[in-house]
């Protein structure tokens, strides 16, 4: 098979990305509009716990199953990839198959953990809910060995633009209940339904993103739709090696879910507020997500030899690099910008001005921490590159621990409430992201870490000074112009955060950090076209 250029590939995936981010964005917005904050959001976010998490955990992209069939896929020869799909996808199929069926008849078990101080209404809904989206677990696994595969034979328009049709999904869903129903949710009947159209919305949705890649699976002789029973097949166990032990260590996310819910609960809107708010910092997460972590995942698990580990290093260091060119100055513009970008975003229909002061807090909480939790995903990468998930995993069983311990300090010591918990969740992503470090150097004969360090501090003042410059555009505007009205805080976003990302240009052109230059001409070899 031949490699398109890692910039071609960026390209692809930034362009797919940026557009399955606008739909999901678009797809909050709808569902802001419908709800507010309130209990069928609220029930929803509880609801929706388990088969988000399978979604992401099977069906993600950069997710640990994603993350081993690429690392194996990468490394066989075309003819030889189908069986080796059909069989894992058997397999995997049928032990999710009875995880779905477990799951329908243990909601309200499920719901009681996850929404335990969630009022007895919210946790009705929250039930039909999960029962409706229980089958997503089932086709999650579908979708990510189809994209996983994909990806690995240099394909992927279809992976990162699929999103796009799980969002249009529920949008279309929640339009024809507003045609039909009127919206009116001070009916408690009207209400309850309209949360069940979500909840089936969202399934549609994940069952789309499957069908639109069997076509490009069986067109390229990668894989059918059908059993297979080949396991025998050593690229089996291959996959089963670094996917077991990933998937227990995402798995540990899980609990850390739970344990920020326990709290959240306490507080009525807090858990949907905090699903609102992730979303905004999700959408740039996920497009420089997939731009860095999409086309360097088959370049780590092609230079794990010792003889490579020089060139491997170069390519964690690009990659931290990366993340750090784009997701430190985002996360200084967020915070600045945290309430005009929700209210663009939220602010109509059943979402209100107490509504936008919860998501806004929680919002800047999130910008925070941008920088290290994709940071960690790259070293997360790494380590299933080398094929070695027991690390991650060990890492992640501490960090319970340490995520009980933030969330007990930050929501109830401090008095910080729903933001304290994502303060709590930056805390243990730091943890993380110290211990892969250390583990990842003695792994592979040491990393310059100083000389890292160094580059991020320097990107790291740079977007500090960049947030600065932000932050004066916009109270100037406000002074002017004032912060009322969905066209005025549009305004201000646009030319506060144009002034913001210009200083960051300029200043990382005049530091001539490297990276920058060819972020740069990638940039301008875009626009040019």
């Amino acid at each position: 098979m031949g490699k398109r250029s890692l910039a071609g590939i960026a390209g692809i995936v930034a362009a797919a990305t940026l557009l399955s981010k606008v739909f999901g964005l678009l797809r909050e917005a709808v569902i802001a509009a419908s709800f507010g904050v309130g209990p069928i959001t609220d029930a929803y976010a509880i609801a929706y716990v388990i088969p988000g998490f399978l979604l992401v955990l099977l069906g993600g992209i950069n997710g640990p199953f994603h993350s081993a069939i690429v690392s194996v896929v990468a490394k066989r020869k075309k003819e030889d990839i189908a069986s080796l799909v059909e069989t894992v996808t058997t397999l995997i199929g049928v032990v999710l198959i009875v995880v779905t069926l477990l799951i329908g008849i243990f909601a309200p078990q499920i719901i009681t953990i996850f929404g335990q101080d969630a009022n007895p209404a919210t946790q009705a809904i929250a039930v039909a809910q999960l029962r409706i989206m229980a089958p997503i677990t089932v086709f999650a696994a579908f979708i990510v060995i189809g994209f996983g595969t994909l990806n690995a034979a240099d394909q992927y328009w279809p992976p990162s633009g699929s999103p796009l049709l799980s969002s249009s999904a529920v949008i279309v869903a929640l339009g024809a209940f507003w045609l039909f129903s009127g919206g009116d949710i001070s009916d408690p009947q009207v209400a309850i339904t309209g949360g069940m159209v979500l909840a089936a919305g969202t399934l549609v949705g994940a069952i789309l993103q499957w069908l639109i890649q069997v076509p490009a699976l069986w067109k390229a002789g990668l894989g059918r739709p059908r059993p297979g029973f080949n396991f025998k097949d050593r690229g089996v166990r291959d996959v089963m090696k670094v996917l077991a032990p990933a998937t227990f260590a995402s798995g540990t996310f899980q609990i850390n879910v739970a344990t920020d819910l326990y709290f959240a609960t306490a507080i009525d809107g807090a858990a949907a507020s905090l699903g609102f708010a992730n979303l905004l910092v999700q959408a740039p997460l996920g497009i420089v997500s997939n731009i860095v972590l999409v086309p360097f995942l088959p370049i780590f698990s092609r230079l794990t030899e010792p003889a490579q580990w020089p060139e491997l290093k170069q390519r964690i260091r690009q990659s931290l690099v990366l993340v750090g060119l784009t997701m430190l100055p985002m996360s200084a513009l967020v915070m600045t910008l945290a309430r005009p970008i929700v209210r663009v975003a939220y602010e109509r229909g059943n979402f209100g001005e107490e509504d936008v002061r919860i998501v806004t807090s929680i919002l800047f909480a999130y910008g925070l921490g941008m920088f290290v939790y994709l940071a960690r995903d790259v070293m997360v990468r790494v380590f299933y590159a080398l094929g070695d998930g027991k690390t991650p995993f060990n890492i992640s069983l501490v960090n319970i621990g340490f995520n009980a311990l933030f969330d007990w300090i930050f929501f109830r010591v401090l008095g910080l409430g729903a933001p304290g918990l994502v303060f709590a969740t930056i805390g243990v992503n730091i943890v993380s992201l110290i211990a892969m470090t250390f583990f990842l150097a003695r792994k592979i004969d040491g990393l310059p870490i100083f000389e890292w360090t160094k580059t991020l501090a320097t990107i790291t003042v740079a977007s500090f000074l960049a947030g600065l410059s932000c932050w004066l555009t916009q109270g100037g505007l406000a002074s002017i112009i004032g912060t009322d009205g969905f066209v005025v805080n549009l305004i201000q976003l646009c030319i506060a955060g144009a002034m913001g990302m210009a200083t960051f240009a300029l200043l990382a052109f005049v530091l001539r950090i490297p990276e920058a230059g060819l972020l740069a001409n990638r940039i301008r070899e875009k626009l040019g076209r």
